[in-house]
């Protein structure tokens, strides 16, 4: 992501940092998303939410559920609904990768970040997860505290 300090049109819109935290994220993908145009003026002001969004596999299509855009104020006529369900573009290929993923072996497509790339397009990196258990988030945070601890000790000398 260094690329995106250094690029005026790179803009994260929204993160779902919870993601990595409830999810296992085996493998990510980069996918379109189709969007109405209060909704990009929106998204570049930063009003969206990913955190309780998913994606779903349906009908041979990638849908986004739940997620919400903040209503653009200046939008009289044209306004938006704030949480309907936006369609993922990706190639076929990929869609029945993702099908496989989730009906076959139990996966969750969680949405990880939603940016605008490097050419100013709207982009949602979808991650292909499978869910933590308790234990698991206990075990994870206690070697993210240890690794913490570890700095401290090495900065000590």
């Amino acid at each position: 992501m260094a690329q995106g300090k250094s690029d005026p049109n790179y803009k994260i819109a929204a993160e779902n940092r919870r993601a990595r935290f409830d999810y296992a994220i085996e493998d990510d993908i980069e996918c379109g998303i189709i969007l109405e145009g209060s909704e990009v003026k929106s998204l570049r002001l930063g009003g969206a939410n990913i955190a309780e969004s998913y994606a779903a596999v349906e009908n041979g299509e990638l849908w986004l559920v739940n997620s919400y855009i903040a209503p653009y104020e200046q939008a009289k006529s044209f306004k938006h609904e704030e949480r309907r369900r936006r369609k993922l573009l990706v190639s076929r290929k990929e869609l029945g990768n993702l099908w496989n993923a989730t009906q076959r072996k139990g996966m969750t497509l969680v949405p990880i970040v939603l940016y605008f790339n490097h050419k100013g397009m709207a982009k949602l990196k979808l991650g292909i997860a499978k869910g933590k258990k308790l234990h698991d988030k206990r075990d994870t945070s206690a070697k993210r505290d240890w690794g913490r601890q570890k700095q401290r000790l090495l900065k000590q000398g």
